[in-house]
């Protein structure tokens, strides 16, 4: 199912109905800036909405109360603050903070839209992360997010690479998820016995 046509809304409200408060999010992305290369897990702080057509909140029926939810801090913190521990206390690399670019999908950025989020302040680039970290706010639940970066963005690389050479394939991008999902069962449990 491509990015924009995921029903966030029902996904959000079917777990608040089952009883869930917090919810973590796991987010494959591409990586923008050093910190960020190919299979580094990330527990972002900041995210900016570069998607558009998404049903994006919980206020669009007629009668609906309009809701104005601070989202200065867009990620719940003593969820982050949780993650960042279960990832330490199990020996898990783990990056804290960076922002989240969230695109349309699902086809790949290029190299100019990948150039206007560097200079925006986006660290990682992904589909998925809005409107999700938004409906979550307006439904009062906590949200944090867990990104596993696949790939180097288009025209990003490590120090000394070419960039410009690089074309990101299928294969590379789930060898690295799948390298990067490793870990998760551990930290899952440590985060669950705290």
């Amino acid at each position: 199912m491509p990015p924009h046509l995921v029903n966030y809304r029902a996904n959000l409200r079917r777990l608040a109905d089952l009883g869930a408060q917090r919810v973590m999010a796991i987010n494959a992305v591409g990586g923008i800036t050093e910190r960020f290369g190919p299979r580094v897990l990330a527990v972002p702080d900041q995210i900016i909405d570069y998607t558009w057509g998404r049903l994006s909140t919980i206020c669009e029926e007629p009668g609906t109360p309009v809701l104005h939810v601070d989202f200065g801090d867009p990620y719940t913190q003593s969820l982050r603050t949780a993650l960042l521990g279960a990832a330490w206390k199990s020996g898990i690399s783990i990056v804290d903070g960076g922002c989240y670019g969230a695109t349309q999908g699902p086809r790949l950025e290029s190299r100019a839209e990948i150039a206007r989020l560097r200079r925006d302040g986006c660290d990682l680039v992904g589909m998925t992360g809005m409107p999700e970290a938004g409906l979550a706010r307006e439904m009062g639940l906590d949200y944090a997010c867990i990104a596993l970066v696949a790939n180097w963005a288009a025209g990003c690389g490590a120090p000394g690479d070419d960039p410009t050479a690089v074309e990101i394939t299928l294969a590379e991008v789930l060898a690295n998820v799948e390298a990067a999902t490793a870990s998760l069962p551990r930290l899952l449990e440590s985060l669950l016995a705290e």
